[in-house]
């Protein structure tokens, strides 16, 4: 399984997965010409993608989806409680086929795929993992907290992206934040800060994950250099070593690392 980011942040998200069958996209945050170009430089063309999968209807993981979508007649998979909100966002919403999906396992090809239900302002959030044969990648951003039964299900995930999206202290001094969005923010439905992302990466380094790409950082509450230190200082205290017991990088707007999960 070969997974890239293409983009990731309140500027758009876009995720690339395939395997040797199968070639989805997860959300569609940037515009179409946009994607087509990140697209390229992976050597894909946008006819080749199979699908895309929606984590939910804020406009930084669908901005290029109404374009995209029926452009190529790419099919889009959403769950069925976040569909009709979905829909409602887009303007060429009749020309484009929807793949609602429920709680359980499904499959693309030869891609095996879980949805976890995320703490999030939006009608519906799904956070999802990734399978082929017996490798197990999970991607989880825009989430208020990590509920315990969805760290339960993405246990033994080599690879993990997960939300490490504020430093507290450098949200509650942005003065450029009205308060309710630092309460929105910080609350069970906003997102995930960095000692939070932390905890779970705690968990999850005992569980076998090898590699954690920290994601949807804030470009004003956050850096990636500050997300990394307060993760890997926290980590160092409970005797977990960062490129030893696990490596951890960041995301960011532009294209980041390839894995190859074999």
């Amino acid at each position: 399984m070969k997974i890239c980011n293409l983009g990731s942040g309140s500027d758009g998200n876009l995720t690339f997965i395939a395997t040797s069958h199968t070639k989805v996209l997860l959300d569609a945050g940037l515009s179409c010409s946009e994607i087509c170009k990140r697209l390229a430089l992976l050597r894909v063309a946008p006819e080749e993608i199979d699908a895309i999968l929606i984590t939910h209807e804020h406009s930084d993981h669908i901005k290029g989806l109404d374009v995209f979508a029926s452009k190529y007649h790419t099919k889009v998979y959403v769950h069925n409680k976040g569909a009709d909100a979905l829909k409602q966002k887009l303007k060429k919403a009749d020309t484009i086929s929807f793949m609602l999906f429920d709680d359980l396992d499904f499959c693309i090809n030869d891609l095996k795929i879980s949805n976890h239900c995320l703490s999030h302002d939006s009608h519906y959030c799904s956070g999802y993992s990734f399978c082929e044969n017996l490798k197990k990648v999970s991607i989880l951003t825009d989430l208020g907290y990590m509920d315990e039964k969805v760290l339960q299900r993405i246990y033994g995930s080599t690879l993990v992206y997960l939300e490490a999206n504020h430093d507290e202290q450098m949200l509650m001094d942005n003065q450029s934040y009205p308060y309710q969005l630092k309460t929105r923010i910080l609350g069970k439905k906003g997102h995930l800060s960095n000692i939070a992302a932390a905890h779970v990466i705690e968990k999850l380094a005992q569980t076998g994950t090898k590699q954690i790409m920290l994601s949807h950082l804030s470009t004003e509450n956050n850096t990636p250099d500050l997300a990394y230190s307060t993760i890997c200082n926290y980590l160092q205290s409970k005797g977990i070593v960062e490129g030893k017991n696990i490596k951890i990088a960041t995301t960011s707007i532009y294209p980041s690392y390839i894995f190859n999960i074999d």
